[in-house]
């Protein structure tokens, strides 16, 4: 409950983050969530002692809707959210499809598809219920406290996830991580 409490009050804290949370609420998705690293960017950021300095390739919101899993839709919504705020690095993926991309079996929820995401710490979501912060974590929140990247347990090609890790250079930005490569 203690990391959960933090983990809330750095989001809070960042009126930034609220902003775009607030619209992401507003769109009514159907379990919707900003995800990956727009998020856990924000932890890291603070246990190393930085301002929340928008270290991010994209803003993730992800959800899951199995009734209309079109592309076109996804890609509206983006339009819709940089239209809004002038900021072209939205990202909008219904989970609902995206086992076809990845070679799973079809996902059942929001959480279940960022299960199958490759790190723990990447696999971490937030969003606002009324004005209530909501966290999706289906490994929990000690990785991403604790500045460990490891393999999550249900992606299993190592040979990307360590791919992945090198290309990303997360160390160079934030360098008291440790990273698994098992």
């Amino acid at each position: 409950m203690l990391l959960e409490k933090r983990f809330k009050e750095y989001i809070q804290e960042d009126e930034n983050v609220i902003r775009d949370l607030e619209l992401v609420r507003d769109l009514c998705l159907p379990d919707c969530y900003i995800a990956a690293g727009y998020i856990r960017s924000i932890v890291w950021d603070r246990l190393h002692g930085f301002a929340n300095r928008g270290k991010y390739n994209d803003i993730d919101v992800v959800f899951y809707d199995a009734q209309d899993t079109s592309e076109n839709r996804d890609y509206a919504i983006e339009s819709q959210l940089i239209a809004k705020t002038g900021n072209n690095k939205w990202s909008v993926k219904n989970q609902a499809r995206m086992h076809v991309k990845n070679g799973n079996s079809p996902y059942t929820s929001t959480e279940n598809a960022i299960a199958h995401w490759p790190e723990t710490v990447t696999a971490i979501g937030a969003r606002l219920d009324s004005n209530h912060i909501e966290i999706l974590a289906p490994y929990g929140l000690e990785d991403l406290f604790q500045m460990t990247v490891r393999r999550a347990p249900l992606f299993h090609s190592k040979e990307y996830y360590l791919s992945r890790i090198e290309n990303k250079n997360w160390t160079s930005q934030w360098p008291r991580l440790r990273i698994i490569k098992d």
